[in-house]
């Protein structure tokens, strides 16, 4: 089935916004990401910061590109929640390890969080709705 059909065949909660919505929002958010990841791994290229420091970074990035894939390659609700749950708990991990060090990282990806926040609870909400 097509991606389109099958997303749009889903039952979700009338507060869902509706599909365009998603592209802008990652677009803006992938630039805060893009900006203050790079300054975390730059500064770990450099030797100022412990490559510890970096790796909840490493993982956020690898769940957040392995969710597209999962929920509309895969199509499955119950993979695409656990994602994105991980996605939610290395970004907290990520911040808890980065706030010492460049405060403003995490500052900067407050958006991230509140609209990872919004997302896990909506994709959690489809997933318990289409089971």
């Amino acid at each position: 089935m097509e991606t389109y059909e099958w997303y749009q065949q889903l039952i979700r909660p009338d507060w869902a916004p509706p599909a365009w919505v998603f592209g802008p929002v990652w677009s803006v958010l992938y630039i805060l990401i893009a900006i203050s990841f790079g300054a975390v791994f730059w500064k770990v290229i450099q030797k100022k910061l412990s490559s510890k420091i970096a790796l909840p970074f490493v993982f956020n990035l690898v769940f957040n590109f392995a969710f597209t894939p999962i929920q509309f390659g895969l199509q499955n609700n119950v993979l695409a929640a656990l994602n994105i749950l991980l996605v939610l708990v290395t970004m907290i991990w990520a911040f808890k390890a980065i706030w010492p060090h460049m405060r403003w990282v995490v500052y900067l990806n407050i958006p991230y969080l509140l609209w990872v926040s919004f997302a896990t609870i909506l994709q959690l909400t489809i997933t318990f709705l289409n089971l």
